[in-house]
C-alpha cells in the first residue's frame, strides 16, 4: 500500500530533460547574428553612458568652480 516516492534529484533531472526537449533552439546562423547584435548594442550603450558620465562630470566641475 505504500508507494515509494521518487528521489527529488532524479525527478528534477527527468523534468529538466523533458523541458529542454520542448525548447525551440536557434540555428547557428541565428545565434551568430543575435550575438553580433548584442555586441553592437553593448558597445553603443557603453559609448552613450561614457559620454553622459563625461558631460555630467564637466557640468559638475563647472558648477563647483573646479577648473
Amino acid at each position: 500500500m505504500t508507494e515509494k516516492k521518487e528521489n527529488a534529484i532524479i525527478r528534477f533531472y527527468r523534468e529538466t530533460i523533458g523541458e529542454l526537449r520542448k525548447v525551440s533552439w536557434p540555428t547557428r546562423e541565428e545565434a551568430i547574428n543575435l550575438t553580433k547584435l548584442v555586441i553592437v548594442v553593448l558597445v553603443a550603450m557603453a559609448i552613450f553612458l561614457g559620454l553622459v558620465d563625461w558631460i555630467g562630470g564637466k557640468l559638475l566641475d563647472l558648477a563647483l568652480g573646479v577648473a
